[in-house]
């Protein structure tokens, strides 16, 4: 991750150095839209999570063969749904209506329908993701990332080489490096479970022969979460769009991919818990996430500050001084660096069916408390104001609940498991008849 983003910012330099502050303002703008569609899977990579971390046998588990198959009869319905909906907007000439002035009139509603064309119709191919994830090889499928970061950057190189007038889609090569990377992982995750995914591929157009399972129990409350954060942490670059001017948003653009690349390092360590804990329940072993939780604060601490130091000097380095970076801004993004460290280790215990039910209404709360601090701050404090109001939503709505939660539940089970043992203890000292 350290090797991407250094090969991204140096991507950045190459956009901002031969096309200009524009062109990299609709680049993060564009490049970033995935970020707005975590729900793209319908919540159901936690079912698939799920099912391959607490199977038995992953190479002969039928339950878990239905489980893919339910998971591939959903992405494909919603990749396509998005493909489709991308074509509309830019038939309908909605496009700028919707991602502001940052987007340019040209080039950006064409390079934005491309973009999440490409991220629709290769949908289903990231099913190996969840399964990676499912099999404790978190590691294996960071490492597959690591061909997204050159193979955008070639591209970007190619163009400013020959001069090329790409500037307005340049956007478009994230996603083909996104789409080669969920070709990999769906490669090694076919190699890790053979024959299960060949088999759950060839079910998907047989429904009536083939049925999948239920899976709403965990993906609804999933999905709900995942069509709310977005909301609420990742209009910002919309946000300031509409409420600041394109200066602005290559700034935010510039001090997010700084601050990304410690968010990235944190989501994927984090997401290495899932199916730890998932096997704890499974096995009924209490694992409690507090401790993890410490450690990934100070490490969330200690990575924000860094970058934070260095935030101004690379940024100088890499815009050449046309793009000067908030000190305001450079500190909320390490506040909310800090604050994402800590939530994932409390939010990966939290996976069960309750735990994620749970998790809904703080959730969903935060798309007010988000929107609304951002509305009033960016006019205030420009961009800064949009990661502040997001930072406050974390704390206030994740962190804090997800905290009270975790320590109610470890406490029930505790209990549980105290009680049971005492049941045991009395049933060896019946006499026998």
């Amino acid at each position: 991750m350290g090797i991407s983003g250094a090969l991204g910012i140096i991507t950045s330099s190459l956009i901002l150095s031969h096309f200009g502050v524009g062109a990299f303002a609709q680049y993060g703008l564009l490049a970033t839209l995935p970020s707005l569609l975590p729900f793209a899977d319908l919540g159901i990579g936690a079912v698939v999570i799920n099912a391959v971390s607490q199977s038995r046998d992953v190479h002969n588990d039928e339950l878990m063969t239905r489980t893919i198959t339910s998971a591939l009869r959903v992405l494909v319905m919603s990749g396509l749904a998005i493909a489709g909906i991308a074509v509309a907007l830019l038939l309908l000439g909605w496009w700028p209506a919707l991602l502001g002035e940052g987007l340019s009139g040209g080039s950006g509603p064409l390079a934005a329908t491309f973009g999440l064309g490409i991220f629709g119709l290769t949908l289903p191919v990231t099913v190996g993701i969840p399964i990676l994830v499912g099999l404790g090889r978190t590691a294996t499928q960071v490492a597959a990332q690591a061909l997204a970061a050159p193979f955008t950057l070639a591209g970007v190189a190619l163009c400013a080489s020959f001069a090329l007038p790409a500037g307005g889609y340049l956007a478009v090569f994230p996603y083909i490096g996104t789409s080669l990377v969920s070709a990999v992982c769906v490669y090694l995750a076919a190699r890790g479970i053979r024959p299960q995914l060949g088999k759950a591929v060839s079910r998907v157009a047989r429904p009536r022969s083939n049925p999948g399972v239920p899976v709403m129990g965990i993906a609804l409350p999933m999905l709900i979460q995942m069509i709310a954060l977005p909301v609420a942490i990742q209009t910002d670059r919309i946000l300031i769009s509409h409420l600041a001017d394109a200066e602005g948003l290559a700034e935010y653009n510039l001090a997010a991919q700084f601050f990304g690349i410690a968010l990235q390092v944190v989501a994927a360590a984090g997401l290495a818990l899932w199916p730890i804990f998932a096997r704890a329940r499974s096995d009924g072993t209490i694992r409690s996430p507090l401790a993890p939780a410490g450690v990934f604060l100070l490490g969330g601490i200690a990575c924000g500050t860094l970058i934070a130091a260095l935030s101004p000097w690379l940024g100088d380095l890499i815009s050449g001084g046309r793009v000067v970076l908030d000190v305001g801004l450079v500190i909320w993004f390490a506040i909310f660096v800090a604050l994402q460290a800590v939530k994932y280790p409390i939010g990966m215990y939290m996976t069960d069916r309750s735990g994620l039910r749970f998790q809904v209404i703080p959730t969903v709360a935060m798309i007010p408390v988000s929107i609304g601090l951002s509305l009033w701050l960016i006019p205030l404090w420009g961009p800064s104001g949009a990661v502040a109001g997001s930072a406050f939503a974390v704390g206030l709505l994740q962190v804090l609940p997800y905290a009270l939660y975790v320590r109610r539940d470890l406490r029930r089970r505790l209990q549980a498991a105290a009680a049971a043992a005492v049941d045991v203890d009395v049933d060896e000292q019946e006499p026998q008849h």
